[in-house]
Formats: C-alpha cells, structure tokens, sequence
C-alpha cells in the first residue's frame, strides 16, 4: 500500500484515483456479444456458454429438479445462514415501505404518490471464482417484497452445466422459480433484449465485472439499470483507538474480491501505520485468494492526516462504497458524511455483515458515484405514480395561475384546456 502523510488537498485526487479501467477496449466485444443475442436468441447464448464456459446446453432453464437437488446439497449450518440473512434483510427492506400521504396543497386540490412495482426484473449473480449467492437474496427479497410480477434469474453455470447448488437454494428462498443457465454480457443482453427462453425484463439489478458493467450500460436505451458499478472498494477511517487487526481484516476482506479491488485506509495516528502494515502482512498469508488481495493491495493506500475533520473530508471527496468509522467518535462523524454507499460505524461493526446478513443492502455505488447514487432498496423496485384530484372550486382558484403561466410560455393549449372548463362550469350555472 502506498503511504500518503498529511497530503494537501491538491493530492487528493491522487489518492482517489481508481485503478484504471479503459472500458472503450471492451466496447466493439461487448457490442457484438449484444448484436449477436439480439438477433440469434438462443442459439448464441448456448454457443456463448460453449465459448466462455467450456460447456455445451440443451436447455438454458434451471429444472425444478435441480433446485430441489441444491438444497439437499447444501450442508445444514449454510442453509440456516441463509435463512438468517433472509430474515434480516427482509425486515430491513419491508420496512422501507410507505404510506401513501394525500396533500392539499390548496383548497379544493389533492395530491398525491403512490408506489408501483416495476413488472419485470432481471436479477444478475456473477458464478465464477466466487459465486456471490447473497447477491440472490439482496436483489430476490426487496423484488419480491415490492411485489415485482416477474423476476428472472441470470447466473453462469459450471463445465458441467451445474448452477452453484448456493445460488439455487438462495432463490429459493426468494421465490425465484425463473433461473437461466447464462453468464456475461451475454446474459445481459438477454434479459435487455428477451430470447426464446428468457423473458425481456424493465430493469437489470447485479454486480459483475466488466464486460457485465459495459453490457449494462451499452443496453441503457433498451431497458434501465440499478446503477454504475466498478470493482469493489472499502474506505477506513482509524483514530488512536482502533484495532489494528480489525482494520487490517476489512482491508483485505475488501482486497481478497479481485485484482481491481481497491482498498484506503485513513489514520489520524502515524503510529498506526506500520501496526496496520504488519498485521496486513500476517493476516494475508493465511487467505486462500492471497495473491488476489496482494495485488489488489498495491493499487491501494494508507493516508495520516491531522485530524478526523479531514479525514472526512477526504472520504467525502473519494465517496466509497463502504466507509468504515473504526474511532471512538464514530456517532459524532455522521452528519458529516455526505458521500458513502454504507457505512459501519464503530469497532465491532465490520463490513462483512453488511455484505451477508445484517440487513442492509450490499448492492453500492462504487467508483465515486456514491455521490450522486444510493445503493439498491425497495425503492429500487418501484415506479413512484403522482395522482391529482381537483374540485370545481379548487379548479376555479389555481386557474388563473396556470393560465397566466401557459400563455408566458406560448402554450395556448394548456391554458385553453383549464380556460374550457371554467367556462363549461360558468354556462352551467346560468342555465
């Protein structure tokens, strides 16, 4: 990791700079992946599959058969974890839920919102190196929750044509009957587009790398996306008083995703560095995906400041994914985070909890857009409907308003569709 002292601000963007991505060198593969689904169906998925997964399809649909088989091969402990996460996350998520409020913004007009579930959802769940189940349940419940008609699984399947037995289980749980065999940008494609098997979907929820991000962002004109998404990322804030093992076990629970991972740490303490650098060192040579996090390790920094007001300000500017508060004074920061996908406050809340089974949503903004985007929630799910209702009186009283401000903008419709009504009404009246 990279060791940055009391930096100035003109090297923050330096220090936030994400490891480099030139997605444009993907863009002519992964557009003629897309042209291929669009006009071949399932023909190309199946001879994508043969492809990239070394694996030749007679059917690219999940058999009930095969989901029953997953759970009887999942050992007990893993199904009961299952089960907990989905509690949890569930009674996070449905009490995201809202009542409609009507409004009288003046007397005789009432308005109001209402949420709709979007139909169709297609749910993406990357099944290579690290088959990430709990993706299932993190997009699965908030969709079934929503009420979401229709919601198709898209998940890559092993040489022998298997789905990870974890995955299945998890959808399951969720109620997802609708799993295809198909990965990539690929699987993207199919669900923006719709083949002979899968069903074209509204919207496209799920992590992936980056063929999967660029296919998602290419079919944007088609079909709409949870968000922008990049490698994975974690932001440390550490004072005097957090655990150096603590911080070194997040740092590389975040650096162990992938070689493009990138992980941050910010200390108010120069003797924490090298504690953090040496508990790093030890702890990375127990991790089976060792030489993952060590090169993700080495795009990654650790930065003193003086104070935990710029150590703020500085993980605003980067805007993590997830920012963890390991200080004494974690509570007091909070008002000042103005830019974090989730954060974990306090010593003993590590990160992993928030990607497994406390309740929140592990599906984030990352590569910046935590400044603008929020992570996946019920609301993810939803249309948000506006409704109206007015009165002949409250119709009379903002008439003139609108007409004044329709004929200033040259739209004589508008102003003659509330002008017709009045006079309807005054006519009326003298008959």
């Amino acid at each position: 990791m990279k060791l940055y002292k009391y930096p100035t601000r003109d090297l923050w963007p330096e220090i936030g700079a994400r490891p480099l991505q030139d997605d444009r060198k993907l863009i002519p593969a992964v557009t003629g992946i897309l042209s291929a689904v669009q006009k071949k169906g399932d023909a190309a998925l199946r001879s994508f599959s043969k492809k990239f997964d070394g694996v030749e399809l007679t059917s690219l649909a999940v058999a009930p058969a095969e989901i029953k088989e997953a759970s009887r091969q999942l050992p007990p402990g893993l199904k009961a974890a299952l089960k907990q996460a989905k509690k949890n996350i569930e009674a996070f998520h449905r009490a995201q839920k809202e009542p409609v409020k009507k409004i009288t913004t003046q007397k005789g007009i009432t308005c109001w919102r209402e949420s709709r579930a979007i139909e169709k959802v297609g749910l993406y769940v990357p099944g290579g190196s690290a088959p990430l189940f709990s993706t299932v349940l993190m997009l699965g419940l908030p969709a079934r929750i929503a009420g979401c008609r229709e919601v198709v699984l898209c998940t890559p399947c092993n040489k022998e044509g298997n789905v990870h037995p974890a995955i299945l289980y998890a959808a399951s749980l969720c109620g997802i009957r609708n799993i295809f065999k198909t990965g990539g940008a690929q699987a993207i494609a199919a669900m923006a587009y719709g083949t002979e098997s899968i069903p074209q979907v509204f919207k496209i929820f799920g992590p992936g790398n980056q063929y999967v991000t660029t296919a998602k962002q290419l079919v944007q004109n088609r079909v709409a996306i949870d968000m922008p998404a990049g490698p994975s990322e974690v932001l440390v804030i550490a004072d005097g008083t957090a655990d150096p093992r603590f911080v070194a076990a997040d740092l590389l629970a975040q650096a162990e995703h992938g070689p493009d991972s990138q992980v941050i740490c910010i200390t108010t303490q120069t003797g924490m560095v090298k504690k953090i650098e040496t508990a790093l060192a030890a702890q990375l040579k127990a991790l089976p995906r060792q030489d993952i996090a060590a090169r993700a390790l080495e795009h990654s920094r650790i930065v003193v400041v003086k104070n935990l007001k710029e150590a703020v300000a500085l993980s605003n500017f980067y805007a993590p994914e997830h920012l963890i508060l390991a200080c004494k004074t974690g509570n007091g920061l909070l008002k000042s985070i103005t830019a974090a996908g989730s954060v974990f406050i306090g010593n003993h809340s590590p990160e992993s909890v928030g990607d497994y089974a406390s309740g929140t949503n592990h599906t984030l903004p990352t590569n910046g857009y935590a400044t603008a985007y929020s992570g996946v929630s019920l609301d993810s799910f939803y249309k948000k409907i506006t409704f109206q209702q007015l009165s002949t009186q409250g119709l009379k009283h903002i008439a003139g308003t609108v007409t004044t401000m329709a004929e200033a903008e040259g739209l004589q419709a508008h102003s003659n569709a509330v002008n017709v009504r009045i006079r309807n009404e005054q006519s009326e009246i003298r008959n």
